[in-house]
């Protein structure tokens, strides 16, 4: 093999991770989602002047009210994007030397391709935040579904209108970041410490980790992400609701969010949500990794045999 070159086993690998990302990303929005929309509901919540979200108590609360009142949580509450770490990182061979990268660098990378995108979905973001805030006692007659919404809402605000909130978007970028680098340290430290204590068996220690090692790796690495960047989602929310009956929106820029936000309710404002947001992620982030960790397993042992 040329020097510097990518083995055929590094390249083979592409798709199997790439499939074991999307598995992994599909399971748990499809597993644990609805809570998004209780989160979006509290982060809008609260502050001073208007608000059509109903008074909700707690999370139990609101996961009640909305079943009760609304006839379950909302369809919408599926159209959503979520950029998952291991659906663009992709453990690749370990004998090139691109396989080799710290997490540093690999979480960069994955940084710069989450801005990019956020470029292209900050409009569905916006579409989703609309629908998940609909309720039955609404100003104004509600979206009916997602393209009805994108056509209201070029007609009504225009073109910006869909691009509200991406100043904090793209620094939300951070996030998968934040957690990729916290996972591969904590998986690091734990294949440090079981190497040395399977040293006079056959395995190493990465072999010898299981689907509970990884999803105290993925609760760890999420918790750390969603205490560094929660605020941002919290800006995000509020900047991209949808305007008063007069046409005017709550809040005029970031800025005007953060002052707001800080003056009337202080700190705990910028955390509006968390406990949902912590409930739905927590379990999200396990199953993400166990799930893609196994299916990782599976595609290996597969071509092992063949």
């Amino acid at each position: 093999m040329p020097p510097g070159g990518s083995s055929p086993a590094a390249e083979a690998w592409t798709w199997e991770n790439a499939a074991a990302g999307a598995a992994a990303g599909f399971t748990t929005v499809a597993a644990l989602h609805p809570l998004d929309v209780v989160r979006t509901r509290f982060q809008v919540s609260g502050g001073r002047g208007w608000s059509e979200m109903p008074p909700y108590m707690n999370t139990a609360h609101a996961v009640y009210t909305i079943t009760r009142s609304e006839a379950g949580l909302p369809t919408t509450v599926y159209i959503t994007y979520e950029m998952q770490p291991t659906a663009v990182i992709t453990e690749l061979n370990k004998d090139t030397y691109i396989g080799r990268m710290t997490s540093f660098i690999r979480s960069n990378i994955s940084s710069q391709l989450q801005k990019q995108v956020s470029l292209f979905t900050n409009p569905i973001w916006l579409v989703k935040t609309r629908l998940q805030l609909q309720t039955p006692k609404h100003h104004t007659s509600g979206y009916s579904g997602f393209s009805d919404a994108l056509r209201t809402i070029l007609k009504e605000e225009g073109f910006l209108a869909l691009y509200r909130g991406i100043g904090p978007g793209l620094l939300l970028v951070t996030h998968g970041a934040i957690q990729f680098t916290a996972y591969e340290e904590l998986r690091k430290a734990m294949i440090f410490m079981k190497t040395t204590q399977t040293r006079t068996e056959n395995r190493g220690g990465e072999e010898s980790l299981n689907s509970i090692d990884f999803a105290a790796f993925g609760a760890g690495s999420k918790v750390a992400a969603i205490l560094l960047t929660y605020p941002y989602q919290v800006i995000r929310a509020r900047l991209q609701q949808r305007p008063g009956s007069d046409g005017t929106p709550k809040y005029s820029n970031s800025w005007h969010v953060v002052k707001e936000t800080a003056k009337y309710e202080g700190v705990r404002g910028f955390y509006r949500g968390i406990t949902s947001n912590l409930l739905k992620n927590l379990p999200a982030a396990s199953l993400t990794f166990v799930v893609y960790e196994n299916v990782i397993k599976l595609f290996k042992a597969a071509k092992e045999k063949t």
